[in-house]
């Protein structure tokens, strides 16, 4: 046993959660103590070393809620139901009235209780991820999103996340369980936010969705933390008949940033469309792991991921779809696009299909390349900057997918960051070469 897995046990021992979780803590803790430390050798680690873990001895729990915070964020501006949690810790002051079915654990009532220990937990498979066992060890509060059958929520649910600086490194756990019963509909925004100055938490997050038949969620996932915050999270699906996930996640990098997306379709019918966005720069790390199993026939995933890797960052993308035997008329495509814009950046990028059945539709590809000089030379005889031209063709390289978030309210809130990120970039970009 590692002496973070050693640590974090401890923690777990100090933590103070409602006793009707104590089987689902003790599971957790059971499945985190047997499990091996993931190394170089392990498979779904092979490209991200968790050093940054162990080095920073995160072996605390945060501070309560300072308002410090509120001069350093912006949330995004749009009209919705929002939770803010400040380090773990949740704020009341700066959060909405929940309307029913939207409610923390430790508020749940009996009826709601019994709902969360019947699905949480449920969707997570801690023999593959093993952070979701220690989330599970750790969990004392989360977020229950439960829309009843053929209703929906009349505003999106914003979850923000807010990171700030600890007097010691420390930890956070984040949990959310959404459960859509039949015919249902919901939104939700999930977004992990910090000021600009250094940080020293490590963000465990976790969230769990069922999505019942003939229901459908839209959902999104934004990582714009401080690079020196540790953050390993993920977002685990259970698709039922005729039922949809459409998802869409943007990260920046941090020196340890892993998002997995475990997707089951479990139910005919069931269509999964999920884009992604990855922008490392300096000597960042990003790992995105995506795996999608297709249990059962006429199921459809559309899942295209790109990636802006700059400076001497570093970007992993391993993308699995799983055909099993039964799950004929399967229509699967995966695309991994990745653009390198220092000759010191670096992609792994492993898309894969695992195919058992013998009447099915699937394709994935990965690509990897520098700007064209072409282009840039065009748009620098037209009287653009090469920093600007290179800071235009790399804006435009994720702009498609930008364009396709249905909710106006996050393109307006992102657009103008990532032009100041690019434009922090572009004074370097603008002096490479790549002969």
């Amino acid at each position: 046993m590692s002496d973070f897995q050693q640590q974090a046990l401890t923690l777990a021992a100090e933590q103070h959660s409602p006793e009707w979780l104590a089987e689902l803590r003790a599971r957790g803790t059971d499945v985190w103590s047997a499990a091996a430390w993931p190394t170089r050798k392990t498979e779904l680690w092979k490209y991200t070393p968790l050093i940054a873990l162990q080095n920073d001895n995160p072996a605390r729990w945060p501070s309560i809620d300072s308002c410090a915070w509120q001069q350093a964020i912006d949330p995004i501006e749009l009209g919705a139901t929002r939770l803010v949690f400040v380090n773990g810790h949740f704020s009341p002051e700066h959060s909405s009235e929940l309307p029913a079915g939207v409610v923390r654990f430790a508020e749940a009532d009996a009826a709601q209780q019994e709902l969360i220990l019947k699905h949480l937990g449920s969707v997570i498979d801690t023999s593959l991820h093993l952070f979701g066992a220690l989330s599970d060890a750790w969990t004392a509060d989360g977020v229950l999103v439960h829309v009843p059958r053929g209703q929906e929520l009349d505003k999106p649910v914003y979850i923000l996340n807010v990171a700030t600086p600890e007097a010691q490194p420390a930890v956070s756990n984040q949990r959310v369980l959404v459960v859509l019963e039949d015919n249902s509909q919901a939104e939700l925004i999930e977004h992990y936010v910090s000021g600009s100055e250094r940080q020293n938490l490590f963000v465990n997050s976790h969230t769990e969705v069922i999505v019942g038949n003939n229901a459908q969620i839209q959902h999104y996932r934004i990582n714009l933390e401080q690079e020196d915050l540790l953050h390993v999270g993920g977002v685990h699906v259970d698709l039922h008949r005729d039922a949809r996930f459409l998802g869409f996640t943007l990260a920046q990098g941090s020196r340890l940033k892993r998002i997995d997306y475990h997707v089951n379709h479990r139910g005919e019918g069931a269509h999964l469309g999920l884009n992604g966005v990855y922008l490392p720069r300096n000597k960042q790390l990003i790992d995105y792991h995506t795996n999608v199993e297709h249990r059962v026939p006429h199921c459809t995933t559309d899942e295209v991921f790109r990636g802006i890797i700059g400076d001497s960052a570093k970007a992993v993308f391993n993308g699995r779809i799983h055909i099993h035997p039964h799950a004929q008329k399967t229509l699967a495509e995966l695309s991994n696009r990745n653009l390198l814009t220092s000759p010191t950046a670096e992609i792994n990028t492993k898309p894969e299909l695992e195919i058992y059945a013998d009447d099915v539709r699937c394709a994935h590809g990965a690509t990897i390349a520098q700007l064209d000089e072409t282009s840039v030379f065009y748009l620098q005889s037209r009287g653009v900057t090469r920093a600007d031209a290179v800071r235009m063709l790399s804006f435009g390289f994720i702009n498609e997918l930008l364009n396709q978030v249905p909710e106006q309210a996050i393109q307006d809130y992102l657009r103008p960051r990532l032009t100041t990120l690019f434009g922090q970039q572009g004074g370097e970009l603008g002096q490479m070469s790549y002969d």
